[in-house]
């Protein structure tokens, strides 16, 4: 009995000494929390509002200064070292920063001796002019010992911080990263006609409302998702100033692309006008020249690429244009077979049956996949087989025409003078698609 007195005295005062611990660890850890918490946050070195600032000037040892000036519209541009648009988006990225200042951390509220921080001749110098012509000059002086960071102050705020490298990266710009690099400023949104001239042949796209047509060399149905792709390249064409050198990089731009091949000229035409960009190869780079900037730039090879298509890669290969409209009708002459399906309210219908709307879809499906695996010029005999198919409730009706020629399939739409070679696996599946249509099933009968 002693014994067993013993060690239910011996697990009572082992939980009693494990309670305790995890009472003062946890104490302790609240504790260091708690400090953690209560820390002060970083100082602000600099507070503004982003809409007072006019101005912001750079000042780097050994370069040209960088100043920005906002006019009376709140756009802005780069003044010096040369007058310069500006890409909006990073300016306004830039004084938001600027505007907003924040240090990693306080490191003197008073320092006695500058030079061993780099802030007597600062290597970076920002100066904020405000709307009230007030001027607040940020110094940005060495890099921290640990690399990590640098030291800052405020001209007349005796205190001295460490800013982190990637604060000092934000403010540390170029001309080159803050200008704007765009070579069309077209409004692609309303682009009404797209010129392209290549050493293939010349294209004229136009468009209406939504939908691109090929007005020349002829006029075609386009392919709306590779002219878009085109507009999309276009917008998004911009001058590579990578590694850019002042002077000596436009300089080589300029002989390379005096001496490339020329790839293509492209007009594009909004209600502001017409703008103009060339682009040349030059071995594996290509150049560019624009009628909105003086110069010539690289640009990327996935504009040149994007440039250097034909008018069959602009062309519309599907043989119809209702796409994911849902058809209200469907009508097919297979030599001595006809077919005609029409929809009401959510109920396909054939010769007073209601059909498995399954088997119906499948067949519009086949009927929508129809694309020409290449574009000819003749060889369109007698039609052997028709498609015809409403939908935009009844507004647009299309029809196809198909003809046979040994192993080829011939098609054409009505009223259309272009040809399309179709697959024959394609006919196949059409037919055997149609000829897979049958009734609903019956519903069970109440007992």
């Amino acid at each position: 009995m002693k014994l067993h007195g013993l060690m239910i005295a011996a697990v009572v005062l082992a939980a009693l000494s494990g309670t305790l611990y995890w009472s003062n660890h946890h104490k302790e850890a609240d504790s260091v929390a708690s400090t953690a918490s209560s820390a002060p946050p970083a100082p602000k070195i600099l507070t503004l509002e982003e809409d007072d600032i006019s101005g912001i000037d750079l000042k780097k040892n050994g370069q040209q200064e960088v100043a920005l000036a906002k006019n009376d519209a709140g756009k802005w541009r780069i003044t010096a070292p040369e007058p310069l648009g500006a890409d909006q988006a990073t300016v306004s990225s830039f004084v938001s920063i600027v505007a907003s200042l924040s240090s990693d951390r306080l490191l003197a509220d008073k320092a006695d001796d500058l030079h061993q921080y780099g802030l007597v001749k600062p290597p970076l110098e920002v100066v904020v002019t405000t709307k009230d012509q007030k001027s607040h000059r940020l110094l940005v002086g060495d890099e921290t010992p640990t690399g990590h960071g640098a030291f800052a102050m405020l001209e007349g705020d005796p205190r001295v911080f460490i800013i982190t490298s990637y604060t000092k990266s934000s403010l540390d710009k170029s001309p080159s990263d803050l200008r704007d690099k765009r070579l069309m400023t077209s409004d692609f949104d309303k682009v009404s006609q797209i010129e392209l001239s290549t050493k293939k042949q010349n294209l004229t796209f136009g468009r209406n409302r939504q939908e691109w047509q090929i007005l020349k060399p002829k006029p075609l149905r386009a392919d709306n998702y590779q002219v878009e792709d085109l507009v999309r390249r276009l917008r998004e064409a911009k001058m590579d100033l990578s590694g850019s050198k002042p002077g000596a990089d436009q300089k080589k731009a300029a002989a390379a692309f005096a001496s490339g091949a020329a790839l293509a000229t492209v007009k594009v035409v909004d209600a502001s006008g017409v703008q103009e960009l060339q682009v040349r190869k030059n071995k594996d780079d290509y150049y560019a020249k624009s009628t909105l900037v003086p110069g010539v730039y690289k640009v990327s090879s996935e504009l040149g690429q994007g440039l250097d298509k034909s008018l069959d890669d602009f062309r519309n290969k599907k043989l119809f244009d209702f796409g994911f409209d849902e058809p209200s009708k469907l009508e097919m002459h297979d030599g001595s077979k006809t077919y005609v399906f029409a929809k009401s309210g959510q109920d396909w219908w054939a010769g007073g049956k209601r059909m498995d709307s399954t088997s119906v879809q499948s067949l519009i499906d086949k009927v929508r996949e129809l694309s020409a695996t290449e574009f000819v010029d003749s060889g369109f005999t007698t039609t052997v087989l028709d498609v015809a198919v409403s939908s935009n409730d009844g507004k647009r009706v299309e029809k196809v025409e198909i003809s046979k020629a040994g192993d080829r399939y011939i098609a054409k739409r009505e009223n259309e003078s272009p040809l399309y070679e179709i697959d024959p696996a394609a006919v196949s599946d059409l037919q055997k698609s149609a000829g897979d249509v049958k009734p609903a099933p019956q519903a069970a009968a109440k007992k």
